[in-house]
Parts: C-alpha cells; structure tokens; sequence
C-alpha cells in the first residue's frame, strides 16, 4: 500500500512530501483500536456542533475564529468518532465516505502554498459509514456510498485546529444543495442515535458566505474589514432564531431572514447547519435549540459563527 510520508512541523501541523494535490496514506490508528481512557470516560451524548470553517487560510491565521476552533477539544468531551457534513462536499442524494484511510483535497487556489503541505491523516470508519447509509436508508433517503474520497478544506481545516491529533476516526456526509433546507434537517434526524452514542456531528460551512463581495474587483478584502449591516443583521437573526427553537421559521431563512439572498447567494455553506440542527431534533424532543459558542467576522462579510446544539428543556 502507498505511504505519504509525513511530519510535524512547528505549528503541531502534519506535512507531507509526494504527490502535489491529492495524498493517500497509511495510518495505525484502527477503528477496532482499543479505546483511550478519555473516551471510556466521555458522556454517552454529545452535542452536534455547527462551525463556520472560514477561507483556506484560516489554519494558518491567528484570529478570533482560530483560537475558538483550536480550544474547542480542550473543553468538551473527546467523541468515539466525528461525522463532519462539509459544504464543499455535494451530491445529488446523500452520500456517505466509506475510505478507511481518506487522503487530501487541496479544493482552493490563489493561497499560500504552504496549505498544500499539510496532512490531516484521521482514519476513515468504514463500518461505521456504512451503519450511517443504512440509516439513511432507512428514512427513506437514497444513500450512496464513496469508496475513496479525500478531506476537502471543509473537513480538513476546521478538524486540524478542534482535533489536532487526528486519531478520532472521521466519516464524511455529503450535502445536496439542489434539496431544501428541510430536507437537510430531515436528513440530519437520522443522525440522531450517533449524538446519543458518543459521535460527534459536526455541520461545517459558513453563517454567512458571498465569495463576490469578498474577491472584488477591486481587490480581495482584509481579514479585518469592519462588518457591513446586512452581514451582521442576518447573522444576528439566525443567532436569535436557534436561541429562541424556532425551527420552522429557521427552516424558511430564504423568505424570513434579513438579506438572506445577499448573504447565500447559493445555500451549500448554511445546509450543515440544518444537518446539525435536525441531528438534535431527532432524540424524539419537540423543540431543538442552537446556542452560539463563537461569533467573529473576517473579511467583513465572513461570519465565522458556530453553535451547539440542544434539545430544549421544559420549563
């Protein structure tokens, strides 16, 4: 079997030598491995996240959104295994990764070369892939299995910075972007009996994503560009949307929220959210709530917001 050779650099990030764009390689880290003590320990439910991953570059940046994302393992429980449904990842129907050892995709161009080097070498899960489709399946949703698909920067960016050792095993779960936002939270409530095991959903996207007013003609804007009024009135209606449960307004941001057209101009990087939302819903509660665990702008017109989310607690 092929090897990408890989190191440690400085910054705790794996680097690779080999192949330009897309590496394979070989870990030892099984999905049959004993587990560490700290996964004995851990809740039997963890929470599914919704994060905003940002530009490539992120990784690379020392910003608000990065230091939350680095901190992120520090506080919360180490799950069994990762779930990560990644806005660049689409398909017509759901689609499930079932490579037991997924390599990289480099999906950007135009930054530094640097990002080219970097390995995220987690183990794929394939049997637990498959358990993934079934259920899907089961739900009523056409699954379609991947047998050998890399981590896209959707994946690979936002896992290096919450889970630097990369030996928590990661299944990728494909978004449709031709399909609602209803479906995706329908989809996500098959998800829900990972979150009660001790699998970590994780919906990755962006709250707020118009690629056009960030390369302009003029110029890309800077990281630390001030924040336009229709970025933060969108931003801020989704944050009191989750905080409040109102799912089926949520559901229907295209026709509700504030400037919804001029933050998604296509809707792939808010589907996760949904995906992550409906993870939560499925334990059988009636309402699902989101609370946000960062908030931070880049570019001006990035939101790099991200949330838990909950089952709503009577009063």
């Amino acid at each position: 079997m092929s090897r990408c050779e890989r190191t440690v650099n400085r910054s705790g990030y794996y680097t690779k030598t080999g192949r330009p764009y897309i590496a394979t390689m070989t870990t030892t880290i099984s999905e049959n491995s004993s587990p560490r003590p700290a996964e004995i320990t851990a809740p039997a439910y963890i929470p599914p996240v919704f994060v905003s991953h940002g530009a490539p570059d992120l990784i690379l940046a020392d910003t608000d959104a990065t230091r939350f994302l680095a901190s992120y393992s520090k506080s919360n429980a180490r799950p069994k295994a990762i779930v990560i449904v990644s806005a660049h990842f689409e398909n017509r129907e759901p689609a499930v990764v079932t490579d037991p050892a997924p390599g990289m995709i480099y999906d950007f161009g135009g930054f530094d070369p640097k990002l080219r080097t970097m390995v995220y070498p987690a183990p794929g899960a394939p049997q637990l892939a498959e358990k993934i489709a079934q259920s899907l399946e089961a739900a009523g949703h056409a699954a379609a299995r991947i047998p050998a698909r890399g981590y896209d920067h959707g994946a690979w960016v936002p896992l290096m910075l919450m889970f630097p050792d990369a030996d928590i095993p990661v299944v990728q779960l494909s978004v449709s972007p031709g399909q609602s936002a209803r479906w995706h939270y329908q989809m996500g409530t098959a998800l829900a009996p990972l979150s009660a095991d001790g699998v970590l959903v994780v919906g990755s996207g962006s709250i707020t994503h118009n690629l056009s007013e960030i390369f302009r003609p003029t110029g890309r804007r800077n990281r630390n560009d001030a924040v336009p009024d229709w970025v933060s009135a969108f931003s801020n209606w989704i944050a009191e949307r989750l905080a409040a449960g109102d799912t089926e307004t949520l559901l229907a941001y295209r026709d509700r929220a504030p400037f919804a057209a001029e933050n998604h101009p296509t809707g792939e990087h808010l589907l996760p959210l949904f995906v992550a939302l409906g993870a939560a819903a499925g334990l059988g509660s009636n309402a699902v709530k989101g609370r946000r665990l960062h908030a931070s702008n880049e570019f001006g017109v990035l939101a790099m917001d991200a949330y838990t989310m909950e089952p709503a607690v009577a009063a």
